[in-house]
């Protein structure tokens, strides 16, 4: 993963690779999972949610990250390649030994872990690191204006108003975005 740069149609004053990426949203939707628990009484595992965003973009180690507005362009692309992805999925599970399949099956889709249905919750939780994913890329956007880059300010523009509809939507999200966002982009001086 720490191979796979991402942003390839863009000049990022620093790049940004698939590892970093997946532990952002990884720390992004564990934190989001516990305001769900604690703050709005759902029944979230938030390890859970850190494990399925360190999975979420697995599959790109096969077939890299393809920028968005090529992946979004019409119906027929995006379905193309989520077939590709889930063929990327499927091929790497058969690196694994076979006995290990099963217990890592389960962060590449819903309910193929174990041979179990998905486990309750599970669904929230792949809606919540769906918006850690949309968090991580504003973030990065962020960053990249506040270091002078100008490149990124329309897809700042897509990421926002993503994150604005997903936090209309997911409680979880208004709160990190209130609370959490703010201080991305800060020093440690700042911060403490």
């Amino acid at each position: 993963m720490k191979y796979i740069e991402r942003w390839a149609l863009m000049r990022s004053s620093r790049p940004e690779n698939l590892s970093e990426h997946a532990i952002d949203v990884a720390l992004i939707a564990h934190m989001m999972a516990t305001l769900g628990r604690v703050r709005h009484g759902r029944d979230l595992d938030a390890d859970r949610a850190a494990v399925l965003g360190l999975f979420h973009d697995a599959s790109e180690i096969i077939t890299g990250d393809m920028p968005t507005p090529v992946k979004y362009h019409d119906p027929a692309i995006r379905d193309a390649y989520k077939a590709v992805e889930a063929g990327a999925e499927a091929r790497l599970l058969g690196t694994l030994p076979e006995d290990l399949r099963g217990a890592y099956a389960g962060y590449f889709s819903p309910a193929a872990g174990e041979g179990l249905a998905e486990a309750e919750g599970d669904a929230y939780l792949r809606r919540l690191v769906k918006a850690a994913d949309k968090l991580s890329a504003l973030i990065k956007c962020i960053d990249e204006r506040r270091a002078g880059n100008t490149e990124f300010a329309s897809a700042e523009a897509t990421c926002r108003a993503a994150v604005d509809d997903l936090a209309a939507e997911l409680p979880e999200v208004a709160d990190f975005v209130a609370e959490f966002l703010p201080s991305y982009g800060s020093t440690l001086d700042d911060l403490l």
